[in-house]
């Protein structure tokens, strides 16, 4: 089975682990990693601070990237210095509306 290495970077620091994980394949090693980062992301968004990335790797046995879920803090200020663009709905102003709708 091939052996798989998880990486976490967040800001400057980056560690992968030592001890391989063997995994069927491909598609449990992704879900592995799914699995792993739905555990802690509560965790590390409330902690992410303003302009910075947090993210977690899935290295094949040769330490390269196979998989990467990333979480990213930007601040929009320069974008929205222009008030007359049109703005994007992300998907979190989608899910407010849902809730606020829903109330």
């Amino acid at each position: 089975m091939p052996l798989y290495f998880f990486r976490i970077r967040n800001g400057r620091y980056s560690g992968a682990s030592d001890q391989g994980t063997e995994f069927a394949d491909r598609n449990a090693a992704w879900h592995e990693l799914t699995s792993v980062c739905a555990n802690i992301v509560g965790g590390i968004s409330r902690k992410l601070k303003q302009d910075s990335e947090w993210e977690m790797e899935l290295l094949d046995e040769s330490k390269r990237p196979v998989f990467r879920i990333r979480l990213v803090g930007e601040s929009m200020d320069g974008a929205r210095s222009n008030e007359s663009s049109p703005r994007t709905r992300s998907g979190a102003d989608n899910f407010s509306r849902r809730e606020n709708a829903s109330k």
